[in-house]
């Protein structure tokens, strides 16, 4: 008879409780100084971000037509004599063995980079926060049966796992997506499955089964929003890691397939010609370790920012 009144009286105490939680997470982000961002890794983020928004408006040149009479041709801080009509600035960054401009394959390289990163990520981190919510909260069998099967692809080396499934389907853009998103779902599943575990123990869980809340909801709507702290900075910390992996398959042949733009491809285009031609590695080579460098010390400090307890899990 009073069901209705007691649920709504419930309910009342899980929104409070809920926004005191917001609250007081949002003032212990500006007392550790969440709002100040760290100049160098936003920098460096910033410029892949526009670089790979806008490659197309910003390359000077085509990135897969070259020009043979043009091949070779160093950097324009380099002093070497020069075809008739061709200045040192002409092609900024040099020119590859067919005579491509390597800063307007370096531009495109950088949306490919950005692109394979957030496809990837996003598919694999849908599938394994859904794994570790369902398997934290229900435990039990279901969640022992869920960890090994996550235990076992944690196992597999991730390069040999990958160099196999493009031999066996082919290199192309959806495989090497496919490849990267296997590799990632398994960190974001036992991440995720650990602050449900502790989440679900929390006092607003319980005032929610109380009030007829079902599996689902409390999964979705109170348990998912706590893991998003975790999630950013994985996310983050993960997409310099993708950009490493992806030009490491490209460097190995069995990433994404020439003529296109790769960093990685890049990089594998100049390792016969390191003695003469040193930039078609080199520069591709700076731009991955400054990028992985970038990303890396933004998650490092998203991390400390959000949470500092979340560097003794990683």
């Amino acid at each position: 008879m009073h069901q209705g009144p007691m649920r709504g009286a419930i309910a009342e105490v899980i929104t409070r409780q809920a926004l005191a939680r917001r609250g007081a997470n949002a003032g212990r982000a500006v007392v550790h100084g969440a709002l100040w961002l760290p100049k160098a890794p936003a920098l460096m983020i910033l410029t892949l971000a526009i670089l790979g928004i806008f490659a197309p408006l910003i390359s000077p040149y085509d990135p897969i037509e070259g020009n043979l009479r043009h091949r070779l041709l160093p950097p324009f801080w380099v002093g070497e004599v020069r075809p008739e009509g061709v200045s040192a600035f002409t092609y900024i960054f040099g020119t590859d063995a067919l005579g491509r401009d390597v800063m307007s394959r370096m531009i495109h390289g950088a949306r490919i980079s950005l692109t394979v990163s957030i496809v990837a990520i996003f598919f694999g981190n849908v599938v394994g926060t859904a794994i570790g919510l369902f398997s934290g909260y229900r435990g039990g069998w279901i969640d022992a049966i869920l960890m090994r099967i996550v235990d076992i692809f944690i196992s597999l080396p991730n390069l040999l796992l990958a160099i196999l499934l493009v031999a066996l389907f082919g290199a192309s853009f959806q495989n090497v997506i496919l490849v990267i998103a296997l590799n990632l779902w398994t960190r974001s599943a036992r991440q995720i499955r650990a602050v449900t575990l502790a989440t679900k123990e929390e006092e607003f869980v319980a005032l929610a089964k109380v009030a007829g809340a079902s599996q689902w909801r409390i999964m979705a709507l109170h348990i998912f929003p706590n893991t998003i702290p975790v999630l950013l900075v994985l996310v983050t910390l993960e997409i310099g890691g993708v950009i490493l992996f992806e030009s490491s398959l490209s460097f190995l042949g069995v990433g994404l397939p020439p003529p296109q733009p790769s960093w990685g491809v890049m990089v594998a285009d100049g390792r016969g010609l390191l003695q003469s031609a040193w930039w078609i590695s080199l520069i591709p080579g700076v731009a991955i370790a400054i990028t992985v460098t970038g990303f890396n010390l933004f998650g490092d400090w998203l991390r400390d920012r959000l949470d500092p307890t979340l560097s003794q899990t990683r």
